[in-house]
């Protein structure tokens, strides 16, 4: 049954956090708030964990998943940045988007994607989340928290709780999410002197970014 950490979205409470990373780093899937959506998470050097994350959320190999960093520059040495893309970053970091970026070596190939050798990554905005991950001290591997055969993210932490009491170490309710998803854009073309590629259209402005 999964322990049930209720924190304060604006001051969230040290001493809950540090338990939930403390599951993290046992290998345990948290349900976490965000600042788009509710989402899953498990430590990323854990094959097992990565897994059970893709097994419950019931997508393949081929499907993105997400590191959750806790800034800007955890984010760069997790994925090839050259100057362009690093200038686009620093518009949209922390905020809800998502970028596509090729995985250096210190990723572990099994959570990228298997042709593309690519994966999401994202600095959230939400304040219980970043002291979760900086208790945590390493990116976390997510992916939104939608059931299968639904296309909305849950947002209610009882719903959460309902649904997936059996399968998670713990959930972490800091109250309703703004349930709109992340912006996702591939920044891979840029790379080769291209524009960014929109995938989703999300929370996140593209006019912030200039695009």
């Amino acid at each position: 049954m999964a322990q049930y950490f209720e924190i304060h979205p604006d001051n969230p409470q040290p001493r809950l956090l540090r338990q939930a990373a403390a599951l993290l780093r046992q290998g345990g899937i948290v349900a976490v708030p965000t600042d788009s959506s509710y989402a899953l998470a498990c430590h990323l050097d854990d094959k097992d964990a990565a897994e059970r994350l893709r097994r419950i959320r019931q997508v393949d190999d081929k499907h993105h998943l997400t590191l959750l960093c806790r800034d800007l520059s955890e984010l760069a040495s997790c994925a090839r940045v050259d100057n362009r893309q690093y200038r686009l970053l620093r518009l949209g970091t922390p905020g809800p988007y998502t970028f596509i970026l090729e995985a250096t070596r210190e990723v572990p190939r099994r959570v990228s994607h298997p042709a593309r050798k690519t994966l999401g990554l994202r600095v959230p905005d939400h304040k219980g989340l970043q002291l979760l991950l900086q208790l945590h001290g390493a990116p976390l591997l997510a992916t939104t928290l939608i059931p299968a055969g639904a296309s909305e993210p849950l947002n209610d932490p009882q719903e959460i709780r309902r649904h997936y009491a059996g399968q998670l170490a713990a959930i972490v309710d800091a109250g309703a999410c703004p349930r709109e998803p992340t912006t996702v854009l591939d920044l891979t073309p840029m790379g080769v002197g291209g524009a960014p590629e929109v995938v989703r259209a999300g929370r996140g402005s593209l006019p912030a970014l200039g695009l």
